[in-house]
């Protein structure tokens, strides 16, 4: 269908050197004359992208087929129950939990576990329906692109790669201090302290670098392969947390939690939006539909199904430690090794610290092979049911924002709830009863709508409400630079494809139209 990378006509594709043609190939980056006119034409080019909806038909045969790749078929429910649970049981549990119980919430960080993990199930759910409609690798990037649009998709596809890479980081460095409990050092002999750089920066880290540099390597290998290492890592992880759960409990102190709630409910929720981090990576999962057997059974047994075992699993780690050791004196950095040391079983240090690599090995695969991959139809809703449709969505949106913001601004207050929550339960009435459903999912859909997508928004949101400063200025400032980025290049990018691809198809159709008429006459058929 697509034209040869570098011909004249149809889709420029990009390709794996390193000339210009092979990152810019699209047509207003061709000459410096090409690239000034898109330039000049940046404003209807963004109302074009901004008004324009991808569909679910093009994702799933035109995209994938402009890949130039077909993936196997090869994954089945219990290659993403595993998948799922690998790519989310990591650094969180083993570190989270005790800097979260010791400074933000006490033993009660085991409701903090609940709280996030209601949040992120929520999510799942919608991921979920998208995954089975959808099932492309493009992941949450192919979802937008139906819903919202190629410029709402790239600034979410932006910032969940930075998520990737961020939590990649952090995972990878946890891995060095874990592998030096292993090997009874301390985390800084194995790394590289840089004077010249702020103390932030400084402490460079060679081995986390090793490390995510051949998990990339095990992931391009192939993701069958990279199931069954994760599949084998995975259970011997599982092995771990049950020995941590028994051992832990045999060692348990009730007076450690008579003091259940030191910091109060604000610090549950304080914990509970900081131990949502403990919860990524099941998005990862949702990318390898393409790759799944039969994807409408398949991926929601698989991600729900390793969502309840990571949540109980978190559960019962966040009350085992809190039972062995007081929380005022969880150590921070390695809460379970030293817990057991405090119980005089120093030797289960070993076993925590190999569970725990086992454990950041697999979420780094997984979020490697994830990074190289609500309700309103397009032509199926009527303007006047869109409309309503927007204002209470737009209401939902609103109340939960507002309750996010009173409960971040107003540490004592009440009367704010009174009227945030009941516009929010309002509007998801008014949009259960006065906002027809205009299509069916075809083969599995979030149970309870609207009611759980709206729960959804109003968990997540509220959340954000416990978020520091800090968070919201780095994701100000990176989406700043995605903006930036954007009106230069990939709005031009993309609308260049799809003005190529819309080219393509009125050509195809019409030699097809030419042919049926050439074949009727009796003439000679049109070659396509």
């Amino acid at each position: 269908m697509a034209a040869e990378h570098g011909g004249d006509d149809g889709l420029r594709r990009r390709g794996c050197s390193c000339t210009k043609d092979d990152f810019l190939p699209e047509e207003s980056f061709q000459s410096m004359g090409n690239y000034l006119k898109a330039l000049k034409e940046t404003p209807s080019r963004f109302m074009d992208r901004i008004m324009t909806r991808s569909l679910d038909s093009d994702e799933i045969n035109e995209m994938k087929a402009r890949s130039g790749h077909e993936m196997k078929k090869t994954l089945t429910w219990w290659d993403l129950m595993w998948f799922g649970i690998g790519a989310v049981i990591g650094s969180g549990i083993f570190v989270l939990t005790g800097l979260e119980a010791r400074n933000a919430s006490g033993p009660a960080v085991v409701l903090s576990y609940v709280v996030s993990g209601v949040s992120a199930m929520l999510s799942v759910f919608c991921y979920t329906e998208f995954a089975v409609e959808i099932p492309v690798a493009g992941g949450s990037f192919a979802y937008l692109r139906v819903e919202l649009g190629d410029f709402m998709a790239f600034i979410a596809a932006g910032n969940i790669i930075l998520e990737y890479v961020v939590g990649g980081a952090a995972v990878a460095r946890s891995w060095t201090s874990y592998f030096a409990t292993l090997l009874n050092h301390k985390p800084e002999d194995f790394r590289i302290i840089a004077h010249r750089l702020g103390e932030d920066y400084s402490h460079l880290d060679p081995i986390a670098v090793g490390v995510c540099a051949i998990i990339c390597v095990l992931a391009v290998l192939g993701t069958k392969g990279s199931s069954r290492f994760n599949y084998i890592a995975s259970i011997i992880h599982m092995v771990v947390i049950l020995f941590v759960i028994i051992a832990g409990f045999t060692k348990a102190d009730v007076k450690n939690y008579r003091d259940f709630t030191p910091y109060g409910v604000r610090g549950v929720f304080k914990s509970a939006a900081v131990l949502f981090f403990a919860y990524i990576g099941f998005d990862a999962v949702s990318t390898m539909a393409e790759e799944t057997k039969n994807p409408g059974r398949d991926i929601p047994i698989g991600l729900v199904g390793s969502m309840v075992v990571t949540t109980v699993c978190y559960c019962l780690m966040a009350v085992t430690l809190c039972l062995m050791q007081p929380f005022q004196q969880i150590d921070p950095d390695a809460p379970f090794s030293v817990a057991f040391s405090a119980v005089g079983w120093d030797w289960a240090k070993y076993i925590v610290a190999f569970g725990a690599l086992k454990g950041m090995t697999t979420v780094l695969l997984v979020g490697a092979i994830g990074q190289a991959r609500r309700y309103y139809v397009t032509g199926e809703t009527s303007s006047r049911d869109r409309n309503k449709f927007l204002v209470f969505l737009g209401l939902i949106l609103a109340s939960s924002t507002a309750t996010g913001v009173y409960w971040a601004l107003e540490k004592e207050g009440w009367i704010g709830y009174c009227i945030t929550v009941p516009i929010w339960f309002l509007s998801t009435v008014g949009m259960k009863f006065l906002v027809p459903q205009a299509r069916a999912p075809k083969i599995w859909g979030v149970p309870l709508v609207p009611w759980l997508p709206s729960a959804s928004i109003a968990i997540n949101i509220f959340l954000l409400g416990s978020i520091d400063k800090k968070s919201f200025v780095r994701f100000a400032i990176w989406t700043g630079i995605l903006l930036v980025y954007y009106v230069l290049f990939g709005l031009h990018a993309t609308y260049d494809t799809a003005k190529a691809t819309l080219k393509e198809k009125l050509t195809l159709q019409k030699a097809e139209e030419g042919g049926v008429v050439a074949d009727n006459s009796g003439s000679a058929t049109v070659d396509h």
